[in-house]
């Protein structure tokens, strides 16, 4: 709703000439919102941004409109090959604007405001020390050279390592501001209170302040940082106790590594490297001795992952400071690892935590990981596991339809004549499942990896002296799986789908409460505040994430893992708090409540309007065959629908996010080499994402339907769904097809209203997204269908208009029986 939110809001604007008076600055991602805004302002406004990253024609095609608009515009220092990051490609880029805005547009110079990208200081990267000093140079070649134009930036993105110290992020914001203006910067973006009064800074934080942002010394990010810890609003703070700072500097690196201290890894680094002939000696003698006290203490139960995960922030920072010196001396010789590993989600898949934990935990060890990360076709798995000459495979995957990616990779390392062994994780992949449909496709060994913390231990197995016979063993054990499987399978009674549609739910329809809606249609829920959705957190799985077993709020007191949850509960909420207060993760959502009924009960349709004249969409239920007792029904979703003609009712229908902008955030780790913050990022959204669900529901029960009166609940008693109705999703057991899932999006629009995409397998985009239906029927609850017969996925099939064998291939993992493959003629490799 871009475009039109912009006119409507410009449009209220204009009403008002009290504000309609101040000027406008439209900005947008895309251009049609822009112009759209352009067609409204009254006066001279101004345009955020515009640049050269899709190239010349379309940069001076879009500064034409503006200029016949009469705006004035923010040109970013962005090219075709991405943001200017050293003072050179700032010059460069911004002078080639320049010139074909003024030359060539007819711009006026007066009306260009360039950005030449503020980056953060004092992050530890050696690349990043000289970010301030390249934009002030920058400003002074733009003010000097480029006559009339002016220079902009973001303020704030400058103390960005010092999110939760407001009183040095001030400090950074003033000076910055005072030796920008100096150099000839005009206009810029920052938070007025996060701004100090410059001669009212304290002198030796102005000093220590300066130092890192004019690199004046090599020590200035070290020792701002040390001072940081010092200092708090109000004055200085007593100094912890650094007595491990004393030690020799091998068993520091070993206890920063163990603790997960990043403070002191650079000089550290730097003392224990004029130690050894070649920088690569101490990423193999003392990092990697380090990393083995690590490993050994997770394997032994006496570190947790989160703890495992801030070793490796320490490690990848360490690496990172010695790297420059490795490549300097290019004296032949690999570093000794303990096997390369290939990791991907595999195509049709956007989950990926799991994977990186696991990714995290093998490097800890030892491991050289190769990330593919996710939606990755086959073909491109295989191609880079040859090229680097991987000792072992692993696929991760979520939603059902991986579990069928994952055996046409193991198909094509077979064809392939690959035997290295394959690994399996992830959600929906079971040690049964691996054993009877994937192990029979490749003579390869195939093992299920439960978790990060068994992930090493099959590894070091697979890769050790005694490695073969592992690798038989394993086989063995899958065919005994697979064969163990087969035999209880068939020892299971089910019904025919006729049989189990007369054994349906029976509802005495004449004596049910049912409750028009209140609301009926679609409502979007546009950039939700995250404070209210936090409030709906589900603790319980995010230690589960982390691998922390116990139910929250008891695990915070837990005798074996009580501290670690605690401290890891407490870097939750600083997360969240900062999530909150900056605003840069987007939580968007749509829900939609409408007239519906059962058709064959098994389908429900949904009714434009009240006069159900006009079928919007409808959704196709699956069926439970297995034999069920005398009093039991086999259930199906349908059944908690009225029957067309006996009553009329009515469903609903939602999805939400809290991924919008994390890409942004999950970026801007990976650059710090922080894995912990990446989990700790993708493990909150995903709990918001819950949270959100759980809040619409509730507003759908006491508001928007209306079905519930006086619902007075907890968030235990709301985690625990002791309230009537159910919100199943499409994909999980009681509704386990994930084709239902577009017909879905298309009813609500969602892409539209919240930015949720499906992949090709009909997973969403983001990851933190959730997406189902609501029932309101007091006898409505959660059920897994099982397992289904032949005669139901046909029916299925037919109604929704699929041939059977691609049903087959949706619903692999719950048919009854082994579906009949046609051959398919394949290209020799």
């Amino acid at each position: 709703d871009g475009k039109a939110a912009m006119v409507k809001f410009l449009q209220l604007i204009a009403a008002e000439p009290d504000i309609s008076r101040i000027p406008i600055m439209i900005d947008s991602s895309k251009w049609e919102i822009i112009e759209a805004g352009l067609q409204c302002i009254q006066g001279k406004g101004v345009v955020n941004s515009i640049s050269l990253k899709d190239g010349e024609q379309k940069f001076k095609d879009q500064a034409s409109k503006i200029m016949s608009y009469g705006a004035a515009v923010v040109v970013m220092a962005f090219d075709e090959e991405g943001q200017a990051d050293t003072l050179q490609r700032r010059k460069d880029i911004c002078k080639r604007s320049y010139d074909l805005l003024v030359n060539e547009v007819g711009f006026p110079a007066q009306d260009i405001i360039f950005d030449p990208n503020i980056f953060p200081v004092a992050t530890g990267m050696e690349e990043h020390r000289q970010n301030a000093m390249d934009f002030f140079g920058a400003t002074k070649y733009i003010r000097e050279e480029l006559p009339n134009a002016h220079v902009s930036g973001g303020v704030s993105n400058v103390s960005f390592s010092f999110r939760g110290n407001d009183l040095v992020r001030e400090a950074m914001h003033s000076a910055f501001l005072y030796h920008g203006i100096q150099h000839g910067m005009d206009m810029g973006i920052v938070n007025p209170a996060m701004l100090e009064v410059y001669d009212e800074i304290p002198k030796e934080l102005l000093e220590k302040v300066e130092d890192v942002l004019l690199d004046r010394n090599e020590e200035a990010t070290e020792a701002l940082m040390e001072f940081a810890k010092t200092i708090e609003r109000g004055g200085v703070k007593e100094k912890k106790s650094d007595e491990w700072r004393s030690w020799p500097v091998n068993k520091r690196l070993e206890h920063s590594l163990v603790k997960g201290v990043v403070d002191f890894i650079e000089s550290d680094i730097e003392e224990c490297r004029q130690n050894y002939p070649r920088a690569l000696e101490v990423i193999e003698g003392p990092l990697m001795d380090g990393m083995n006290v690590v490993g050994d203490l997770f394997g032994s139960g006496k570190m947790f992952l989160p703890q495992v995960v801030k070793s490796a922030r320490v490690m990848k920072k360490a690496v990172a400071v010695l790297l420059p010196f490795i490549e300097a001396e290019k004296k032949g010789g690999e570093s000794q690892n303990a096997g390369k590993i290939l990791m991907a989600t595999v195509k049709g898949d956007v989950h990926d935590i799991g994977k990186n934990i696991v990714g995290v935990v093998m490097a800890c060890n030892n491991y050289e990981i190769i990330d593919m990360g996710v939606m990755v076709p086959a073909e491109k798995i295989l191609k880079r596991a040859r090229e680097e000459n991987v000792d072992i495979i692993g696929l991760s995957g979520l939603i059902t339809p991986s579990l069928d990616e994952m055996v046409g990779v193991a198909k094509e390392m077979e064809r392939l004549g690959f035997t290295i062994p394959l690994l399996i994780g992830g959600a929906t992949t079971s040690r049964i499942h691996t054993a009877v449909k994937v192990d029979p496709c490749y003579s390869g060994p195939v093992v299920h990896v439960l978790d990060a913390s068994k992930s090493v231990t099959v590894a070091s197995s697979l890769l050790s002296e005694d490695g073969q016979k592992i690798k038989d063993a394993f086989k063995a054990d899958y065919r005994a799986l697979a064969a163990n499987h087969a035999s209880r399978s068939q020892a299971k009674e089910f019904l025919s789908y006729e049989a189990a549609r007369q054994n349906k739910l029976k509802i005495n329809w004449s004596r049910t409460d049912i409750q028009k809606p209140k609301s009926l249609g679609i409502q979007a829920f546009k950039d939700m505040d995250l404070s209210v959705l936090r409030q709906y957190i589900d603790w319980t799985p995010f230690f589960h994430t982390w691998m922390l077993a116990g139910k929250y709020p008891d695990i915070l007191n837990d005798d074996v893992v009580g501290i670690e949850a605690t401290k890891l509960y407490e870097d939750a909420q600083r997360t969240l708090d900062d999530l909150v207060s900056e605003r840069r993760l987007k939580a968007n959502g749509v829900i939609g409540l409408f007239p519906a009924n059962t058709v064959d009960d098994d389908t429900v349709e949904i009714y434009r309007d009240e006069t159900r004249g006009t079928v919007l969409a409808s959704f196709h239920h699956l069926r439970q065959q297995t034999k069920k007792t005398a009093d039991q029904a086999n259930l199906s979703l349908a059944d908690f629908i009225a029957p067309k003609g006996v009553r009329e009712d009515y469903t609903g229908f939602f999805a939400v996010t809290t991924g919008g902008g994390i890409e942004t955030l999950l970026e801007e780790a990976e650059a710090d080499q922080d894995d912990y913050k990446s989990i700790m990022i993708k493990a909150l959204a995903d709990r918001l994402a819950e949270a959100f669900a759980e809040h619409l529901h509730w507003r759908v029960r006491t508001e928007l339907w209306g079905y519930t009166h006086d619902e007075q609940l907890s968030n235990e008693e709301l985690i625990r769904e002791t309230y009537r109705g159910i919100r199943p999703a499409h994909g999980y057991p009681a509704c386990p097809d994930h084709t239902e899932k577009p017909i879905l999006f298309d009813l609500l629009q969602v892409e539209k209203h919240t930015g949720i995409t499906l992949t090709e397998s009909n997973a969403m985009y983001p990851a933190s997204s959730v997406s189902g239906m609501y029932f309101a029927n007091a006898e409505s609850k959660y059920f897994q269908v099982g397992k289904l017969g032949t005669d139901q996925v046909g029916v299925h099939a037919e109604r929704k208009g699929l041939a059977k064998e691609d049903m087959e291939r949706w619903l692999q993992t719950n048919l009854n029986y082994e579906p009949e493959r046609k051959l398919q003629n394949k290209k020799s490799s």
